[in-house]
């Protein structure tokens, strides 16, 4: 497989990098697969390119840095706040470019000033950007997955349906196609006579003691898959969820909402009205929104350049708050997307929470720019 040529600008890349007080580090080109598989999301996880040790574990070529970058980080123990600056060739399968291409990026690791570490991550993206694209006007569209988390649970859904929801923030598809479920419920169909009386009747014992023994006919084994108590419980939930339905009021909050997109100066003055004649209470994640875009005008990034869009998400399951995309204006290649990812070094092992936020670089579409220059 042919190596690509590390692109001229690196090194302005690394100096950016040394300017902002980001350590840099590398890490393994092989790594091991579950953190991706688990955490990182279907789009990834379809695009991986995936081998085995000889011992049969399961490995995969490096598809991104934020999860290694993170591992390492727990690893070596070392303490926070840190921030780790990376640049180094990924693989994965791609709609559009090379499947072997440079990233490069910041991971911003325990810094306790959300609103703060937030303005620095999109502060930095763009600024190296236009240090890198000179003249260029960049466009920076935005979004924040604990508004609509905050939304969806102000609606008083079950929560099996709010993590489904939850699960499907930036993918319109996916999202549009549960909602259409929860309009129209779709009922539990093709269950066993028995099952479906005891699922229906609730006694969850019962429903186990039916579960174990039919497991038992026929041989089946609980280390080979789920548990009867666990089949129970995930036969209850789809009960549950097929007979929610929301009703037309809060179906049209929810399309009011995902509509939402202006420009990011007008954002907080547009959520709160939103927010008011809905009749919802989004208290911390619209504090939290608001300090953002304070905390960005204070440290002078330009807001003309950013658009808020409620519907935005980035194809990675480990956002949790943030999640951002830069592009150059009148252009749809996106060559810089980050966000932030509380919940990640939790997952990864981490024994106390540690807040993130990160962003990184695709270099070879920055070349393409560079060159139409």
């Amino acid at each position: 497989m042919p190596l690509i040529n590390l692109p001229e600008f690196a090194n302005d890349l690394i100096a950016e990098f040394i300017e902002r007080n980001a350590e840099r580090i590398d890490t393994p080109v092989i790594q091991p697969a579950e953190p991706f598989l688990d955490i990182a999301g279907e789009d990834l996880r379809r695009r991986i390119f995936m081998t085995e040790s000889e011992t049969g574990a399961s490995l995969c070529l490096r598809p991104e840095f934020t999860i290694p970058v993170c591992l390492r980080h727990i690893e070596t123990a070392t303490g926070t706040p840190k921030r780790y600056a990376y640049l180094g060739e990924v693989f994965r399968q791609r709609r559009d470019g090379a499947n072997e291409f440079y990233q490069a990026g910041i991971e911003d690791l325990g810094d306790i000033d959300l609103s703060n570490a937030d303005a620095r991550a999109i502060g930095d993206a763009t600024g190296i950007l236009a240090r890198l694209l000179p003249g260029r006007r960049l466009a920076v569209t935005l979004g924040d997955q604990a508004v609509f988390e905050a939304v969806v649970q102000a609606l008083g859904l079950p929560l099996g349906w709010q993590k489904r929801l939850i699960h499907a923030f930036g993918n319109m598809t996916q999202l549009e196609a549960l909602l259409a479920s929860l309009v129209s419920p779709q009922f539990v169909t093709g269950l066993d006579d028995d099952i479906a009386r005891l699922v229906a009747s609730g006694d969850e014992q019962a429903l186990v003691a039916h579960l174990e023994r039919e497991m038992q006919k026929t041989g089946y084994s609980t280390n080979a898959g789920r548990s009867p108590l666990e089949i129970a419980r995930r036969l209850k939930e789809k009960l549950i969820l097929s007979e929610t339905r929301l009703d037309d009021a809060a179906f049209h909050v929810l399309e009011e909402f995902l509509s939402l997109d202006v420009p990011l100066v007008n954002a907080s003055a547009a959520l709160s009205g939103f927010a008011d004649a809905a009749g919802l209470k989004l208290g911390n994640a619209l504090a939290r929104f608001n300090g953002r875009v304070a905390a960005l005008s204070n440290a002078g990034v330009d807001l003309s350049c950013l658009d808020y869009r409620a519907a935005f998400g980035r194809p990675l399951d480990y956002y949790t708050g943030l999640v951002f995309e830069v592009t150059v204006e009148g252009s749809t290649a996106v060559l810089a997307g980050g966000g932030r990812f509380d919940r990640l070094l939790t997952f990864l092992g981490a024994t106390d929470r540690i807040p993130a936020v990160g962003f990184s670089f695709w270099l070879d579409r920055i070349e393409t720019e560079r060159a139409a220059a």
